[in-house]
């Protein structure tokens, strides 16, 4: 005999705890994956240019707001 508990029945027109969790397990093992694969160098690459360019803005735009154009 097993202590496992049975499924908790769903409401009406959803999951029972038990397709829940495996849908859970499932997802996360996906995405897992997902995530250890890492972020391309050409996005990484593409980030780096964008953030250096936000940078040169804002740096730009408080030069502006303080007069010194």
């Amino acid at each position: 005999m097993t202590d496992s508990k049975p499924p908790r029945p769903a409401a009406k027109g959803g999951l029972n705890t038990e397709i829940q969790s495996r849908i859970g397990h499932q997802l996360r093992a996906m995405y897992d994956d997902v995530v250890r694969q890492g972020v391309p160098d050409h996005f990484a690459e593409m980030i780096r240019q964008l953030d250096s360019q936000g940078a040169a803005e804002r740096i730009d735009t408080d030069i502006k707001k303080d007069g010194r154009d």
